[in-house]
């Protein structure tokens, strides 16, 4: 689902990414850890293609996103990759059902497509009854479930998610990491995750540590996951 080798990403003269390289297969969760400023959250925006890199390359489900020009990257992000942030970024004027429409609409596709879609992710999230609420009137909890519906309303092949739990509580993050597997299995979703939490990168089938712009390290989960599943 996506492969990214030699990713080299510089600010002026801080060299963030030094080489990176990374494979993750459909269907797969990998959690991506490290200390503040090893570059995770810049990996991530580069295999989002919110940043460019300056070397090496990045396929995302067949499709190398440097050959892209700016309105076929702006198109292949809308339609194949889905956002989820520490902080949930809903539109505080619209409902929740609305705000997980906005991007099946860039889209071009239909409202009666778009709000079909949006209820029964509604109805994945748990949270059907607050399709009208606006997000002032949601949980923390409940506006990440949205903020979750809407990265997947254009049925994307892989979720980034940049701290999705950073912002939560204990209670709503363990039900958080277990709604993760929950798409994995029911929708064969794929997850690239930056965290800081333990527990969700444990959880996850892979984690990788960023080092000094590096992969350092990468320890293979799936047994433990497993048996996280099966209790």
């Amino acid at each position: 689902m996506i492969r990214a080798r030699n990713i080299h990403k510089s600010y002026g003269k801080l060299q963030v990414l030094k080489g990176v390289k990374l494979d993750v297969e459909s269907g797969e969760i990998i959690s991506i850890v490290g200390a503040s400023g090893s570059g995770k959250s810049t990996l991530l925006q580069v295999l989002g293609t919110i940043e460019k890199h300056e070397q090496g390359s990045v396929t995302i489900d067949g499709v190398e996103v440097s050959k892209l020009n700016d309105r076929e990257l702006s198109n292949f992000r809308n339609q194949k990759i889905g956002f989820v942030f520490q902080f949930h970024h809903l539109l505080p004027e619209f409902t929740a059902l609305e705000n997980i429409c906005i991007p099946a609409y860039i889209a071009g596709r239909s409202r009666s497509e778009a709000e079909n879609d949006a209820q029964q992710l509604l109805d994945i999230m748990g949270i059907t009854e607050r399709a009208s609420h606006k997000p002032a009137e949601l949980s923390g909890g409940e506006q990440q479930r949205v903020a979750i519906a809407r990265a997947l309303i254009n049925k994307p092949a892989v979720i980034l998610a940049d701290e999705p739990s950073g912002n939560l509580d204990s209670e709503s993050s363990q039900s958080l990491h277990e709604l993760f597997f929950r798409l994995r299995e029911e929708l064969g979703q794929t997850f690239v995750i930056v965290t800081h939490n333990l527990e969700l990168a444990k959880m996850a089938d892979r984690t990788l540590t960023i080092r000094d712009g590096l992969v350092f390290s990468e320890n293979n989960n799936k047994h433990s996951a497993l048996n996280h599943q099966s209790n």
